[in-house]
């Protein structure tokens, strides 16, 4: 990993040092090249893109709770967002042009996936939104027109398809590849996993005729040699961290993280309640007991997500909530940026075939994703035995999706971004306490994001049809966009 972080460095160091070229040198200089490694692009875009740590997330998805400031993303007051992801889709674009330059098709892959990868984030968060006419202001197309959401999904799984198909793991090396380090069955790995948790996030339409989820799912799953997957944690798609090249966990050294969020309280004795060694790495004990030893799971306790600033306040002033363990912040590496990992693709695989998407045996994917989640933690075998022996996280059909959606929930722990929040969207699953009174939204959890500003003041008209065509009552938080509808 030293190597990705050199490579991190260097390529930055190369980027800042271009970009002090005189504009109009570099144009014109016939001595200067016009063109640009795509392994210098690639860099950037992978962090940009794969970044996963987001406290806010942590919080409107009940991991954490902050005790010093009123947080829209906690107690769900939130209303817009930005499209900040194109300026990242930019610089795909560009690595796209420069892999053509470069007669480099894997790298032409990449951009593929990132496209499609990039997309989904947007549309997500938002509806319908500029896709067959976005990037194209060098054809002078500065207003884009709005595709539906449906014309979205569709191109992403071709994007999706398109990079699978064009990938070639005995192709072109590619450079500057912190995650995989140029490893492209890796890669291609990563582009299928993807795929299925697209499909997965689209659930909710799983009848629909024009989608076919179900054997789109099946397709990929039932054919590794075309489709290979991620098959163990060594898959996972990461970036480490080291103090050693300054590339440092977010958290390092700043003791504000321990002082300003503790771990929810549902969320505490969910873990409490299943005995779960997780807690230990994630947590240190409360203040009451601090001083335990050694420490047992009555030493942790969580204030709860939905409760006034002042009450948390108080129970903490009273010794209460388990704050982040310690290495969070003494840990310059501490652990791994994880985006999308093998324990995530098994609880997808798992809940596909409890919805008989596949012929598979939803248990052993359920278990198999426990698994690589406490390896993640580097918890030992005997004790994960011990934990998946207790009858009440025994898999039972009767109540299988409550149980793959709530260990996908305590596995994606300060990783995965927002997937948890939009896990629970479409299936309800975990419950997201919202009943302790300082919750701002009428409504509750909100079902996406209202659009930016710099839409209503660049591209009104496009927007405002997007708008009118989705929600007739218009732009708001509690609107469901066609994804999440049945």
């Amino acid at each position: 990993m030293k190597l990705n972080i050199k490579i991190l460095m260097i390529s930055l160091l190369l980027i800042v040092l271009s970009g002090c070229q005189d504009f109009e040198e570099f144009q014109n200089d016939p001595n200067s090249t016009t063109q640009a490694n795509p392994g210098l692009l690639l860099t950037n875009i992978e962090i940009s893109s794969l970044n996963s740590i987001d406290l806010n997330a942590s919080m409107a998805v009940r991991h954490l709770v902050n005790v010093n400031l009123v947080e829209d993303s906690q107690y769900y007051g939130w209303d817009r967002a930005s499209f900040g992801f194109y300026n990242t889709l930019r610089q795909v674009k560009k690595m796209e042009e420069e892999a053509e330059n470069f007669q480099n098709s894997n790298f032409t892959a990449l951009s593929q996936f990132f496209k499609a990868f990039l997309f989904e984030q947007i549309t997500r968060q938002f509806g319908d939104i500029p896709l067959s006419d976005a990037l194209n202001a060098e054809n002078e197309v500065y207003q884009p027109e709005y595709d539906t959401q449906e014309q979205v999904y569709l191109a992403i799984f071709d994007l999706l398809e398109n990079a699978n198909a064009l990938l070639d793991v005995n192709g072109p090396a590619i450079n500057g590849d912190v995650v995989f380090n140029g490893d492209l069955l890796k890669w291609k790995k990563l582009i299928n996993s993807f795929h299925l948790r697209v499909l997965m996030s689209l659930s909710r339409r799983e009848a629909d005729p024009n989608l076919n989820l179900p054997s789109r799912f099946n397709a990929i799953f039932s054919n590794p040699s075309d489709y290979p997957l991620m098959e163990s944690t060594d898959d996972n798609s990461t970036y480490t961290y080291s103090e050693e090249t300054g590339n440092v966990y977010p958290f390092w050294r700043n003791a504000s993280i321990t002082t300003s969020y503790v771990l929810e309280e549902s969320f505490v004795e969910r873990l409490k309640s299943f005995n779960d060694p997780r807690l230990f790495e994630m947590a240190a004990p409360d203040p009451n007991s601090a001083n335990d030893s050694p420490l047992t799971f009555d030493s942790f306790s969580g204030l709860l997500g939905s409760a006034p600033l002042n009450e948390n306040v108080a129970r903490l002033s009273n010794g209460e909530g388990s704050p982040l363990n310690q290495r969070y912040v003494d840990d310059a590496e501490a652990e791994p940026n994880l985006s999308l990992g093998y324990a995530e693709l098994n609880f997808l695989l798992a809940e596909a075939a409890y919805r008989n998407w596949i012929s598979a045996d939803a248990a052993g994917f359920y278990q198999e994703g426990i698994r690589a989640s406490m390896n993640f933690y580097s918890i030992s075998d005997e004790e994960v035995d011990t934990y998946l022996n207790q009858q009440q996280l025994i898999y039972q059909s009767s109540t299988g999706l409550e149980q793959i959606m709530t260990q996908k929930h305590i596995a994606m722990f300060l990783n995965s971004g927002w997937e948890p929040f939009y896990d629970n969207r479409r299936t309800g699953l975990p419950v997201f306490n919202i009943d302790g009174g300082g919750v701002i939204n009428d409504e509750g959890v909100p079902k996406r994001w209202l659009y930016p500003f710099s839409e209503i003041n660049q591209n009104e008209e496009n927007l405002g049809e997007a708008i009118q065509r989705q929600f007739p009552q218009g732009d708001n938080v509690n609107a469901e966009m066609w994804s999440i509808q049945e």
